[in-house]
């Protein structure tokens, strides 16, 4: 009985402090700059995505060309990742991208007063675009590596409502001020991605690492087909007033994982993203086509919802790992956003190819939703077998550690292993196996109440029972135990 009292007790405390406060006091504080992931999103969906203005280059070199640079790029910075080290302290990635994208939005804007133009600056616009574009995911990326899964899922659902905000009011600006408002999006991306670096401690920025580590290629792959599902569906979504940047579904599921990491702060069930994703996907190529009313709508809603809430948590997983492990984000995101937008162009050109096509009688369509019904299902229930966001999913290293600072990647994962070893053996909970690890690293109980969005004095319970189960009494008995130091 006192165990489940004290469970009940958690639960309340790991809520936001909203339950002692006003509507305000329960939204957690969120540095406006880590909200700039935004404005690179709404960026794609004005100048390249095509729901907003029919520029005259698309004709010539459009979404596809943008998307095979952005591709090229992404898997290119992947494989160079170890020689390229951590990017944020690379200043000349930096303008690169951004003179990159500004020179983009000129291209593409130019063609709308000079049509004569297009045929010239189509292509190089779109290849500046897709390549720029690729070093900011990657920018970002790298930041989120260096958050715990909290602020993850926060900042990232906030950052896609976010988009969404800025497309709206972009619908109504004529073409001089969308012209102002695109030029203006890429840099605004990149300070506000300076400042989220320079906000972090220096101990916790990104590091030039080595090691080598298998890939998590379990939900990168599941990602992929939903990627593809998406590319299948994605030219109804040009046709409706909203891009799927700025989609109704699009937005639903940001702001309900927003909602409910808010009410619930680190007791949120990410779970619950995947358990969302599959049914979504299901109505969208099997339900709603056979009930034949409102499908167009209604698919475009659950193929979008579905999409990102798969993206959330992709984001979350790759994250994590960069964050509890010390694995390079550029490798691990560099190859997923690459195999992601590869899917996609594919399942759009699919789409396109096959058209109205019968294959032994039956619609190319009908086979099509199938076979990606199947794929997803499939792959939803491999992913099922990992039951938590700290899980590997798949990821062993490898070795190849090279002689200098190094060491810090071994301690990293050490300390990971241990904490992880130690919450099984103990039966600790996924929240005391999070405070568990923040303890390990010394981190004030004021700060492990930052991290994890937790009410004053929350730590304090968890580091009380993470104590009494360890049957330890202070914080240097939990390192002694532990052994990580000796």
């Amino acid at each position: 009985m006192t165990e489940q009292r004290a469970e009940r007790q958690d639960v309340a405390e790991d809520g936001p402090a909203l339950a002692r406060g006003g509507l305000i006091d329960r939204l957690p504080h969120i540095p406006l700059f880590f909200l700039g992931l935004g404005v690179y999103r709404a960026w794609i969906e004005v100048v390249f995505v095509g729901s907003f203005v029919e520029f005259p280059t698309a004709q010539y070199a459009g979404h596809n060309v943008f998307d095979i640079a952005m591709i090229v790029t992404l898997f290119a910075c992947a494989f160079a990742s170890k020689r390229l080290g951590a990017f944020f302290s690379r200043r000349s990635l930096h303008w690169c991208a951004g003179v990159a994208l500004v020179a983009s939005t000129l291209g593409v804007f130019s063609s709308m007063y000079a049509p004569d133009l297009a045929p010239v600056v189509a292509t190089p616009a779109a290849v500046l675009g897709g390549f720029g574009i690729a070093l900011v995911i990657l920018f970002w990326s790298e930041l989120y590596g260096c958050l715990n899964p909290v602020r993850v899922a926060l900042y990232y659902s906030a950052s896609i409502i976010v988009a969404a905000v800025v497309l709206y009011i972009c619908r109504g600006f004529l073409y001089p001020w969308l012209f102002a408002a695109a030029l203006s999006m890429p840099p605004v991306s990149l300070v506000c991605l300076a400042l989220g670096f320079r906000s972090l401690p220096e101990s916790e920025l990104p590091r030039a690492l080595g090691g080598k580590f298998s890939f998590p290629w379990k939900p990168v792959l599941l990602m992929a087909i939903y990627a593809f599902a998406y590319g299948l569906k994605e030219s109804s979504m040009y046709a409706g007033p909203f891009g799927p940047h700025s989609a109704f579904g699009t937005v639903a599921v940001a702001l309900a994982v927003f909602a409910g990491i808010v009410a619930r702060g680190g007791r949120f069930d990410f779970g619950a993203i995947y358990r969302i994703a599959l049914p979504l996907m299901v109505a969208a190529f099997l339900v709603l086509p056979s009930l034949g009313f409102l499908s167009n709508a209604a698919a475009d809603f659950c193929v979008t919802a579905s999409y990102t809430a798969f993206s959330i948590l992709i984001m979350l997983i790759l994250a994590n790992m960069s964050y509890r492990y010390g694995i390079s984000a550029i490798w691990l995101f560099g190859i997923e956003r690459g195999v992601r937008a590869l899917f996609s162009l594919l399942g759009r050109e699919t789409e396109t190819a096959l058209g109205s096509l019968e294959i032994a009688g039956v619609s190319s369509e009908f086979v099509l939703n199938a076979i990606v019904i199947l794929l997803v299902v499939a792959l939803t229930m491999i992913l099922f077998s990992e039951k938590e966001l700290s899980s590997r999913w798949g990821v062993t290293f490898l070795g190849g550690l090279d002689a200098e600072g190094d060491s810090a990647i071994v301690k990293k994962q050490e300390l990971a292993n241990r904490c992880h070893e130690a919450a099984k053996r103990y039966q600790l909970s996924q929240r005391e196996e999070e405070v568990l690890l923040l303890l390990a690293q010394r981190k004030t109980v004021g700060s492990i109440e930052k991290e994890l969005f937790i009410a004053n004095g929350t730590a304090k319970t968890h580091i009380r029972h993470i104590y009494r189960k360890l049957d330890i009494h202070s914080r240097d008995e939990l390192i002694e135990l532990l052994g990580l130091y000796s």
